[in-house]
């Protein structure tokens, strides 16, 4: 049941969710972009051609408004993030040369794509030095920490607060026996622009007894001091993990896998929640998968718990009482590297890759890392060759339930379905559109939540793109 609706916006049928699609925009191969909402239930799509920068605004039936061009720097400007503003605007963050020293910029537009507000972040004293910097944005969206890595070892980060276009700190620091591809896990920003760095170190079988998780803490919370502290694993190995920070309850949490026995599969679980007041204590519960849940996932009718290959930790979903949902997807990749089973490129022939997404597990925690309850979303989907773009799901928060949204096939013509899973882990599947005979490729890993109840999910067929709303107005 749905309503679809046309690029003019006219309703063909009557039911639970809409559907609006736009016109469809041409892409160019160099050609990246962004999507966000302008807080009015207007959309706004940054291109970004490399050299050229524009914007088009589409209003609620996804028409295009208007299109404006975006002027920065001309010595050869990058852009290293986009991001939703305040009051509906954008700030875009670059990198250009300046007398052939790097620098670091900010520029704020407003919801019409005007020019705001431009702040100089960081001007670098080394010419012929390009640093390739990494992004994290706070949940509220209003602190940017940028980092990279210096000599292979060195770290700079610096926090950037967007409402008041100031920076806030900078820090240059370098972690003992530090190999970034090794042992960096994540890195995060809290509301108030604490930067907390994640490591993973001796985490492998033949140093199991001494692994442990390691945390690099600074910012106003810290007084500007870097903190150090570990989370000893209590002799399991780290399979995947996820952190997020709990802005309400102010404490570092994750959800990960562990292996114990066989690092090449996940046979359970655990909960960690780190208290910022106190964060030397540390609440860390682990649990092993039970012989049901493993037989579900392994596609078996009854297996002793040997554990669950190719897993991987999507997300951490914040409760708001303290605790979580672990958010866990099967997939793996399959390289076939015979001469037969090649493509040829520009670079040559190279290997056809296969890849599976298949089901989805949750696992919900109390704020005491008691498990509250756990549930499987099956789902089979398969591409090749095409880096999984249209494969996955979207995750959008609605305020009565969490909406797990995928396609059913990864072909040109598909059901869409979603999964509809309530707080006590109740859910339901249903049916949200059919993309027959409609030229649609929808990717859902990208798509972006604009609303409460909307989100927008990019298609790109052919070198073109659309636009495609989604939303659930009339859920219950």
């Amino acid at each position: 049941m749905l309503w679809l609706i046309s690029s003019l916006g006219l309703p063909l049928f009557a039911v639970a969710q809409t559907v609006t699609v736009s016109q469809p925009v041409v892409l160019r191969d160099e050609n990246s972009y962004d999507i966000f909402s302008d807080d009015r239930g207007n959309v706004l799509l940054f291109k970004n051609k490399t050299s050229e920068f524009q914007v088009q605004g589409f209003d609620a039936n996804m028409n295009l408004s208007w299109e404006k061009d975006v002027e920065l720097d001309r010595k050869s400007p990058v852009i290293e993030a986009v991001v939703q503003g305040d009051g509906g605007g954008f700030n875009l963050i670059y990198q250009f040369r300046q007398k052939l020293l790097p620098v670091l910029k900010i520029h704020r537009y407003s919801p019409a794509a005007n020019l705001v507000d431009s702040v100089t972040i960081k001007r670098f004293d080394q010419a012929f030095f390009t640093p390739s910097f990494e992004v994290e944005f706070s949940e509220d969206k209003n602190i940017a920490l940028v980092w990279f890595i210096r000599e292979q070892t060195e770290i700079n980060a610096l926090a950037f607060d967007m409402r008041q276009m100031k920076l806030l700190w900078e820090k240059t620091f370098a972690p003992e026996n530090l190999i970034l591809q090794r042992d960096f896990l994540q890195a995060i920003v809290d509301n108030d622009g604490n930067m907390y760095f994640i490591l993973s170190k001796d985490n492998h079988s033949g140093r199991r007894r001494e692994h442990f998780l390691e945390v690099l803490d600074f910012g106003p919370g810290t007084d500007s001091v870097l903190r150090r502290y570990t989370v000893p694993m209590q002799d399991y190995l780290t399979y995947d993990v996820k952190f997020n920070y709990d802005n309400l309850h102010r404490s570092l949490k994750a959800g990960g896998l562990f292996s114990e026995d066989n690092p090449s599969k996940a046979e359970g679980f655990y909960f960690l929640s780190i208290d910022q007041a106190r964060p030397d204590s540390n609440l860390l519960k682990f649990y092993p998968f039970d012989n049901d849940f493993v037989a579900i996932l392994n596609e078996k009718e009854k297996v002793k718990n040997k554990g669950i290959p190719e897993a991987t930790v999507q997300k951490i979903v914040m409760r708001t009482d303290g605790g979580f949902i672990l958010v866990g997807e099967l997939n793996k990749e399959f390289q076939r590297g015979s001469t037969n089973a090649s493509v040829y490129s520009r670079t040559g022939f190279r290997p056809v890759i296969d890849y599976y997404y298949d089901d989805v597990f949750l696992i919900s925690m109390h704020p005491d890392g008691n498990v509250h309850w756990k549930n499987i979303l099956h789902k089979k989907q398969y591409s090749q060759d095409d880096s999984a773009m249209y494969s996955s799901f979207f995750l959008a928060k609605t305020p009565t339930a969490l909406r797990f949204v995928y396609n059913d096939e990864i072909k040109h013509e598909n059901t869409v379905s979603e999964y509809v899973v309530r707080g006590n882990g109740d859910f339901d599947r249903n049916a949200v559109m059919s993309t027959e005979r409609k030229e649609l490729q929808l990717r859902f890993r990208d798509a972006v939540q604009v609303s409460a109840y909307d989100f927008v999910v990019p298609s790109e067929r052919r070198n073109r793109l659309k636009l495609v709303r989604i939303s659930f107005k009339g859920e219950k």
